[in-house]
């Protein structure tokens, strides 16, 4: 069984090593919540040099998301929603569903240059999109709101729930993209 001196040192090491796991995973939530939040905000309010929602709308018409608006709007929400959500440890499984929906959705747009950013590829909306999917799936850690609030927002199901919601109306959107540029491509031959 062990001597009880040395149960005591393997239950100091991984609480410590639960400290470190747990400190990682807020400043991960914090960093990749912070960058969501403000990508989200510069669509939504033009905060940070962004173009605000009716540009953004305007945009995302000429690339294929009709309707513009509405189009900016969930991505504008997915993105500074969802990033506040996992920046603040709540409703963990949520808020990497749409973060990882939204990302989909700007993925999609940047296939055709490529994987890397420097060619306008799509390095960086998969990047966010995978960290988000990973929080959702390692959870928010115990500094966070949800470990808070006894984890109400943060069950095992809702995990399948939320990425199944989001990956069904992420490839919704890409798919209607998709028909509305093969539409406009055979309206211009």
């Amino acid at each position: 069984m062990g001597h009880p001196m040395c149960a005591g040192r393997r239950r100091r090491r991984h609480r410590s090593h639960s400290v470190r796991q747990d400190l990682g995973l807020l400043v991960l939530r914090l960093g990749t919540g912070g960058v969501l939040f403000a990508h989200g905000a510069q669509k939504l309010f033009g905060w940070f040099g962004g173009h605000g929602l009716e540009k953004t709308a305007g945009a995302m018409e000429q690339i294929g998301f009709r309707p513009g608006r509405p189009s900016a709007l969930a991505s504008g929400i997915g993105e500074a929603g969802g990033g506040t959500l996992l920046a603040l440890g709540l409703a963990s499984p949520g808020a990497g569903a749409a973060v990882a929906g939204a990302m989909a959705g700007a993925a999609s747009v940047h296939v055709p240059a490529g994987f890397f950013n420097d060619k306008g590829g799509l390095e960086f909306p998969a990047y966010l999109g995978l960290a988000g999917s990973a929080l959702a799936l390692a959870g928010p850690g115990a500094f966070s709101l949800d470990e808070l609030l006894g984890h109400r927002l943060n069950r095992p199901w809702m995990l399948g729930v939320t990425f199944a919601a989001a990956a069904a109306a992420a490839a919704c959107v890409v798919t209607r993209r998709q028909r509305v540029q093969r539409e406009e491509s055979g309206q211009a031959d």
